[in-house]
């Protein structure tokens, strides 16, 4: 039996297959990867590494095995056909007879289109009768925190979310989350509404950033079509400029505040404040 997590060298991945090494043996492990280079040093530390790539569904043939616990981290890549690359593992996963299949979906109160994909995972995977958990996941902090760069330039955090506040946490967060569940008992067919303790809004954030650089930065609030245009001037294609600024147009209807309390529960401890991720991005 191997605890497989797919996507296992990606922001989240990592931090998955980190802190299952401190809970099970590494042989145990699995790290399916397209790179098998970035995984180098999982292997070093006798992780068993696996490749498979999303849009080559037969790369999955045979890669499971009865009894194991799966991990399928979402793909990244918006504007692919992430369900039908989603589809190609939960396809192998139930012919190998895996024991449990956790998906990394997003919060079900949220409406804006990069939701679509998620909402079309979900359905494949209860419609595949396998022994499932949906984690759902609210928004990370390190969505906010790890490009600085501009906001220190220009003195401003720039968004289309009005006074809509963000229950954010650490990708360590969700990652804690993951791993509960895939060592863990009784969670086959749940879903979790994961998100952090407390919901900030980005005036907020500003002030935070403010506090802790001693500069003086504001909130600039814009239209989701103004903040759209910013983004495609930043070099984003369109497509992805205007499914970020949707969810800014979700954050504003307060579709990103999470009140179930499920991460904290899961990982046994309060979640990580967003002034903490802003401290680790100014230091970096």
């Amino acid at each position: 039996m191997s605890i497989v997590v797919t996507g296992a060298t990606g922001h989240l991945g990592r931090h998955v297959v980190e802190q299952l090494l401190e809970k099970v043996p590494a042989d145990q492990i699995t790290a399916v990867v397209r790179n098998a280079e970035k995984a180098a040093d999982f292997a070093a530390r006798g992780v068993k590494i696996a490749l498979a790539d999303y849009n080559a569904p037969a790369s999955f043939d045979g890669l499971f095995s009865a009894g194991d616990k799966v991990l399928l981290i979402s793909g990244s890549e918006i504007g692919n056909d992430r369900v039908g690359q989603h589809k190609a593992v939960i396809n192998a996963a139930k012919a190998a007879g895996v024991a449990l299949l956790a998906y990394t979906s997003v919060i079900e109160s949220m409406t804006a289109s990069l939701a679509d994909d998620h909402r079309g995972t979900e359905e494949a995977l209860l419609a595949s009768g396998l022994p499932y958990v949906l984690l759902r996941n609210g928004w990370y902090h390190e969505n906010y925190t790890e490009n600085l760069a501009p906001v220190l330039q220009y003195n401003a955090v720039t968004q289309a979310a009005g006074e809509g506040r963000v229950s954010s946490a650490s990708r360590a967060d969700y990652a804690a989350a993951a791993v509960a569940v895939l060592t863990g008992e009784g969670h086959e067919n749940k879903a979790y509404e994961l998100g952090g303790d407390e919901a900030w809004n980005f005036a907020e954030f500003a002030a935070e950033l403010s506090r802790q650089t001693g500069k003086e930065i504001g909130y600039n609030s814009v239209s989701v079509e103004a903040y759209t245009g910013i983004l495609t001037g930043a070099g984003l294609p369109e497509p992805l400029a205007a499914t970020i600024a949707g969810v800014d147009a979700s954050v504003e209807k307060g579709e990103l505040v999470v009140s179930s309390g499920d991460l904290s529960r899961l990982i046994g401890r309060p979640t990580s404040p967003i002034a903490d991720s802003i401290a680790t991005a100014l230091k970096g």
